[in-house]
């Protein structure tokens, strides 16, 4: 059974899968003696259907057969497609196809084949699976598997070039000889290109021009062989773009260009634009500008701009209204990239006139040199002048020029430039200070109303200080040397070096001594303008001395040779047996200050006290003054609103008030408060004879009192008139002097002589002088 088996899969398998297994599987070599012929159970040929069959359904497809007879015996399909696409006569094994069956959806059915007894189900052979192929018909039209391809080539390609690729596809079986082939076409469009069997778009022409039509539409055909729909076809529209090159020269816009320019333009700067025209794509243009005539194309020059392909034209150099007020030349517009071979020429049109006018402007003076350098020796003070600064009027008005120094470094009145330019020494200038004098001079025309300009021009001037050897040598370092108390002779302390504020040149040497031999210590000179203080004798004693101070004298070798006094304070440290300090007393420091710091702060403290002191009066006078204007002010007001009363209706004798009225007959002034020492013309009224010495009345007594105080005392001001309501009359019958209730008194006594008392009583006077049944309102 094993064998029948794999024979009907032989059988059913195509001849590539079984050619060389066949052998191997069954046994069948010519060495096998031992083979013997085998019993088929299943018996049919290869199944196979055509697509799209025309015929009435069912269409027969083949027959299943099995040489085991059983007259119980059936045929049965299973599978996926069993018993609805398929089914098969169970007596005969003949296989129907109940439905039109097209390979392009499914070109194989698998099936499984039994063969069993109807009465037990029991199967009578194992089941075979089989296959049913259908064959394929040409009925698919191709299609192409987009409606729109774009393609691009350069213009002015050669005939062939390749655009563009465009497919189609045909659904039926490709390995049908012309089933599956595509034929393509351009149907419209077919004057510029063509397309091969592939599909592939290229060039019909070399006359492709980018700028007379740059873009292409046209409508290519898939067609297929003849077939049983007639070679049908399906159509798609390709768009071809020109990429543009480089094939055509710019030119300009315009024959002639006129530009203005002010005299002072900048170098470098824009002075006008040359438009011309190139019709290829941005990236195509490449413009260059060349002088064609005019001389003076070392003056300009023309750069083209990158974005607008403009030619830019810049000035070299300065340019001068005197000199030449008028540029003239031929430009020439180029592009060297272009591709010679398809350049048009009736297209030329490359040169152009160009006038530059020049423009006069009041141009700033011009300096003979743009810096000037002098040398003077420091400390020296000469009366004429070191140097001389000169610009001239580059204009044709040739106006005069002033100097002025506009900056100085280092600050100070160190130097000082005159109207005419020359450069003087005002002050000792020092090279240890400063080297250097930088100054900053700028030159101004004079106009012709004696005015200056609003424009200058600066130069620069650099005075060298020359150094002189006016400063004597010192300690490089601040040294702390320390030595052992043990210390043996030629033990040396520390080495010492010197230093120079003047200019160390090469060749300064500087030599060490001492003030004095009588010391434990000496010097040994090194020859590279060092020295060692070494140990003389040794053995130092601290109980005696905690710190030795050495004086060195240290000089240099320059014209005048100066020399300085600098002292080392050396320390007497208590030393292990190896020589390491173990104790050591510190060396005093001097902290100091200088003279000049000193002075600096004394004046800054002493500005300080003054204004403080300045503001202190200052407020304490304004407080006097407006003490006393606020006690003038209310003296005033009482004065004015009451001036003099007596002691009542009653009172008569009291004063006498022709005085009073006197004042202002005589032309006397009236009496105000002031500083004055005098007492008031109203405080020497004088009480008629008797009254004050007879002491009967109160008020007199107490205005008496008051009167002596004011007269013996220059300083007060008069009591009696600040206080003379204070004290009500004994004799008055009226008990109130106050004016609201004597506008309602019912006395006959006439006041219109207050009338002639002046204005300090009009008030009074309106008062008293109402009639009695008016009304008073405050």
């Amino acid at each position: 059974m094993k064998n029948l088996i794999i024979l009907f899969s032989l059988i059913l398998a195509p001849a590539s899968a079984y050619k060389d297994d066949f052998k191997t599987k069954l046994n069948l070599s010519p060495n096998n003696k031992s083979h013997k012929r085998l019993k088929r159970a299943w018996i049919w040929n290869q199944m196979h259907i055509m697509e799209e069959i025309n015929s009435p359904l069912p269409h027969h497809v083949g027959k299943i057969t099995s040489d085991t007879r059983n007259k119980n015996a059936v045929y049965v399909l299973q599978g996926e497609y069993a018993n609805s696409i398929f089914r098969v006569k169970d007596n005969t094994g003949d296989i129907y196809a109940f439905e039109r069956l097209d390979r392009e959806k499914k070109s194989e059915y698998e099936l499984t084949a039994l063969f069993i007894d109807k009465t037990t189900n029991q199967t009578l052979e194992p089941p075979s699976t089989f296959i049913i192929k259908v064959f394929d018909v040409n009925d698919n039209v191709p299609v192409f598997v987009q409606k729109m391809f774009n393609g691009s080539v350069p213009e002015m390609s050669p005939v062939g070039t390749s655009v563009t690729k465009v497919t189609a596809v045909d659904a039926d079986d490709p390995t049908v000889a012309g089933h599956a082939t595509v034929i393509y076409q351009v149907i419209q469009g077919e004057q510029y290109f063509t397309v091969d069997e592939s599909g592939v778009i290229s060039t019909a022409t070399a006359n492709l021009d980018r700028e007379t039509q740059s873009t292409y539409e046209i409508v290519v055909k898939a067609k297929d062989s003849p077939g049983l729909h007639g070679g049908d076809s399906s159509t798609a529209t390709v768009i071809i773009t020109l990429s543009d090159i480089n094939d055509n020269f710019p030119r300009f816009k315009q024959q002639s260009f006129h530009f203005k320019v002010p005299e002072n333009v900048r170098v470098g700067s824009e002075v006008g634009r040359l438009k011309v025209e190139d019709i290829d794509e941005p990236q195509n243009r490449n413009t260059k500008y060349d002088f064609v005539r005019g001389t003076y194309r070392d003056t300009f020059e023309i750069i083209a701009n990158a974005f607008t392909n403009e030619g830019v034209i810049k000035p070299k150099k300065p340019l001068d209204y005197e000199k030449t007020k008028e540029y003239k030349f031929d430009i020439e517009a180029t592009d060297p990239t272009v591709n010679m071979r398809h350049f048009k020429p009736d297209r030329l049109n490359r040169t152009a006139a160009v006038t530059i006018e020049v423009l006069d402007v009041d141009e700033p003076p011009i300096f003979s040199q743009s810096a000037y350098v002098y040398k003077i020796d420091e400390n020296y003070l000469p009366k004429n002048p070191i140097g001389t600064v000169l610009a001239v009027d580059p204009d044709a008005a040739k106006r005069k020029i002033r100097y002025i120094l506009r900056r100085s470094s280092p600050s100070g009145d160190y130097v000082k430039v005159s109207n005419s330019g020359d450069i003087f020494i005002s002050k000792h200038l020092d090279r240890e200070t400063s080297a250097w004098h930088n100054l900053t001079v700028a030159a101004q025309e004079i106009m012709a109303d004696n005015r200056l300009s609003d424009i200058e021009s600066h130069a620069q001037v650099y005075i060298q200080v020359l150094d002189k050897n006016d400063n004597a040598p010192e300690f490089a370092h601040p040294y702390e040397p320390k030595v052992c108390e043990n210390a043996a002779p030629g033990k040396v302390i520390i080495r010492i070096s010197a230093t120079d504020k003047d200019e160390m040149l090469p060749g300064v040497n500087f030599k060490y001594s001492l003030t004095t031999e009588d010391s434990n210590f000496t010097l040994v000179d090194n020859h590279d303008n060092t020295a060692n203080v070494t140990v003389k004798y040794g053995q130092f004693n601290r109980e005696l001395a905690k710190i030795h101070y050495l004086p060195v004298i240290i000089s240099d070798n320059g014209k005048p040779m100066l020399s300085s006094t600098n002292t080392l304070s050396i320390s007497v440290c208590k030393c292990d047996d190896k020589g390491e300090f173990t104790f050591c007393e510190e060396a005093a420091k001097q902290v100091g200050v200088s003279i000049q710091a000193l002075v600096a702060i004394f004046i800054c403290i002493l500005t300080i006290l003054v204004i403080t002191l300045l503001i202190i009066l200052r407020k304490r006078h304004k407080k006097d003054l407006n003490v006393l204007r606020k006690n003038v002010a209310e003296i005033h007001e009482q004065l004015v609103t009451y001036d003099e009363e007596g002691g009542g209706e009653m009172d008569t004798t009291s004063y006498d008030v022709s005085v009073l009225n006197s004042v202002r007959k005589n032309g006397r002034k009236p009496c105000r408060l002031n500083l004055e020492t005098g007492p008031c013309l109203y405080a020497q009224v004088q009480k008629p004879t008797g009254i004050g010495q007879s002491g009967t009345g109160e008020m007199a007594i107490m205005i008496e009192e008051k009167k002596d105080e004011a007269d013996n005392d220059g300083d007060l001001l008069p009591y009696d008139t600040l206080h003379i309501y204070g004290y009500e009359g004994a004799e008055s019958i009226a008990e109130s002097l106050s004016s609201l209730e004597s506008g309602s008194s019912d006395s006959d006594i006439n006041y219109d002589f207050l009338n002639d008392w002046g204005p300090r009583f009009k008030m009074l006077a309106e008062l008293y002088g109402l009639e009695p049944n008016e009304d008073f309102v405050y």
